[in-house]
């Protein structure tokens, strides 16, 4: 009915049955210069139907009764704020104010409802939420720039803490005797990667052996296994900790490794043969020193 109609200056809705008043009927009314609204039925007028209207100049209100919708919240505003309408509302004295809206409750005031259902800024939660998950990117990306290499291990740590302090009722018993520490690089003089057992293994080990090589110097992996050995040397106060060199260490670079360096100066540690025919004797020394202690 209203498509077409692009000259039209004037247009008055009286008694109309219309429930909603939106874009697909304002789109062709670009010349209309003033809109009466008398509509008695609950109405909902949305946010996109004054889009078209660039010519208009006047909109008087009469009786108005919308529906209790959100989507008539964006009203209020536009009216105070568009300097290009003048918005009149019958009967004046009451504005806005005056007017009610209708949902399955039944009547009340649409003011009152829009500020308890409707007060929710859209914008301000979006930029909020944007805001949050840039800074969120950005904690993640400078963790995983300055620590990312440790995080995996700090997980298995705390775990095993957690599990050592909570879930382990026999404090005493354990599963191994000793936990072994070395680098990747030398699996082939021992056996299997750790990683995957790093919780049970180092918490359920009665002792830890590091193997240190300059490739364990240089890994991180095992500077947090060191760390965590020595932290439980140093709280239980017991012979847990056994050093094997596999190689020579010069000493200028174990004095980057202060724990180490400090574990050099007051322990005892085995030192792995370069000779084959020493081999055995060198089995046999680490097993006396593996080999369970009175109380332990």
């Amino acid at each position: 009915m209203f498509h077409n109609l692009t000259r039209l200056e004037t247009l008055m809705l009286l008694g109309c049955r219309i429930d909603y008043l939106e874009k697909d009927i304002s789109k062709d009314l670009q010349s209309l210069r003033e809109l009466r609204l008398v509509i008695n039925n609950e109405l909902t007028i949305m946010e996109e139907f004054p889009e078209p209207l660039k010519g208009l100049k006047y909109l008087l209100i009469q009786d108005l009764l919308l529906q209790c919708s959100c989507n008539n919240a964006w009203f209020d505003n536009w009216a105070k704020r568009n300097r290009q309408v003048q918005v009149m509302f019958w009967p004046f004295t009451l504005g806005m104010r005056g007017i009610n809206c209708i949902d399955e409750h039944g009547t009340q005031n649409f003011l009152k409802y829009s500020q308890i259902h409707c007060s929710m800024d859209v914008g301000f939660i979006l930029f909020v939420s944007n805001t949050l998950g840039l800074l969120l990117f950005m904690l993640v990306v400078l963790l995983h720039h300055l620590a990312g290499q440790y995080l995996l291990a700090l997980f298995y740590i705390a775990r095993g803490w957690l599990e050592e302090a909570v879930f382990r009722n026999n404090k005493g018993c354990y599963r191994y005797d000793a936990f072994v520490s070395y680098s990747g690089k030398d699996e082939h003089w021992l056996g299997k990667d750790i990683v995957d057992n790093i919780t049970d293994s180092l918490y359920s080990s009665r002792r830890t052996v590091c193997l240190v090589s300059r490739h364990y110097l240089r890994s991180n992996w095992c500077s947090l296994e060191m760390k965590l050995a020595t932290d439980r040397l140093w709280v239980e106060q017991r012979d847990i900790l056994i050093l094997v060199f596999l190689e020579d260490i010069p000493p200028h670079h174990l004095s980057a490794h202060h724990r180490l360096a400090r574990l050099v100066k007051t322990r005892t540690y085995l030192d792995w043969p370069k000779e084959p025919e020493q081999y055995q004797a060198f089995w046999d020394r680490l097993w006396v020193t593996l080999a369970p202690k009175h109380g332990q």
